[in-house]
């Protein structure tokens, strides 16, 4: 058993100012041990590796923005080729916007592989329709 006891302090003497007050620890004193009887002193933290198998979040808005980029100019490319329809530059204009066009869908199918079952029905509702309002504007070309 361990005693503590409260002390009042003054300038000549150190006098108890109360009886001891008796400690217990809860784990027996046999049971204790020294840290140094441990064989490292090193404590092993786990690292937090970024799972690749998974495709993060960032990667995919990144992935979003490319295609909505891309998309922007495809529309700027079908809006060309659609202005200069009865011109020799035509036919040019229009192999660029199909150029355009097929990256954009490219990106979008290949993100669509890379995502879970549920960010693809997201990006479906979320894009699906951008992406059908292009191929509807690239059959323009060919009228």
């Amino acid at each position: 058993m361990f005693f503590f006891t409260t002390t009042h302090l003054s300038r000549k003497s150190l006098k108890p100012t109360s009886p001891p007050i008796p400690f217990y620890p809860s784990i027996p004193t046999s049971k204790l041990r020294s840290f140094s009887t441990f064989a490292t002193t090193h404590l092993t933290v786990p690292r937090n590796f970024r799972c690749y198998s998974e495709f993060s979040t960032l990667d995919q808005d990144k992935e979003v923005d490319m295609i909505n980029l891309k998309f922007a100019v495809a529309r700027e490319e079908i809006e060309m080729a659609l202005e200069s329809r009865d011109t020799v530059y035509f036919d040019e204009e229009a192999e660029c916007a199909r150029a355009a066009v097929n990256e954009v869908l490219d990106l979008f199918e290949g993100l669509l592989a890379k995502v879970s079952e549920k960010d693809k029905a997201s990006l479906q509702r979320s894009m699906g329709l951008k992406i059908q309002q292009l191929k509807a504007e690239l059959k323009q070309l060919d009228e």
